[in-house]
């Protein structure tokens, strides 16, 4: 019972931290490597397909943000907006693969936007994705090493 909830915590979080909303999951994810309430490989598939599926909601946030373009409250300028559809079509989809990055996240959003390929979409950001708890895992697995 303890691992599936400390298993259904990290996909929260994981999944809350791919979306526009400012959340961690990172110090969840260290903090059950080093308990070991779970294996790695289980850890980095939970919070990877959470954070490639949380990216999602980007994408389909992009994929409508068209329609809002001209309303007041719209949050991007359109300038500022079509700034990041140039830069987005110039990088194309290979800047997926920097979308585990706080501010080129947002690029998961253009995607929707520029209506990307989803499975194209999907491949980019889970490899993304995953990479980084991957290299976590290992940076998590080197420093307890070296306390211990």
């Amino acid at each position: 019972m303890v691992v599936a909830s400390a298993l259904l915590g990290l996909f929260v979080a994981a999944f809350i931290a791919a979306t526009l909303i400012p959340f961690q999951s990172e110090a969840i994810f260290v903090a059950l490597q080093v308990t070991e309430v779970a294996s790695v490989v289980t850890l980095i598939v939970v919070a990877s397909v959470a954070n490639t599926l949380g990216a999602f909601i980007n994408y389909a946030i992009g994929a409508r943000i068209e329609h809002f373009r001209d309303h007041r409250w719209f949050p991007l300028k359109p300038d500022k907006l079509a700034r990041a559809q140039v830069w987005y079509a110039r990088w194309g989809k290979w800047s997926l693969l920097l979308s585990w990055m706080p501010v080129v996240e947002l690029t998961t959003v253009i995607a929707g936007t520029l209506r990307t390929p989803l499975w194209q979409f999907a491949l980019l950001v889970g490899v993304a994705k995953t990479a980084r708890y991957i290299v976590l895992a290992v940076v998590t697995a080197s420093a307890v090493q070296i306390v211990t």
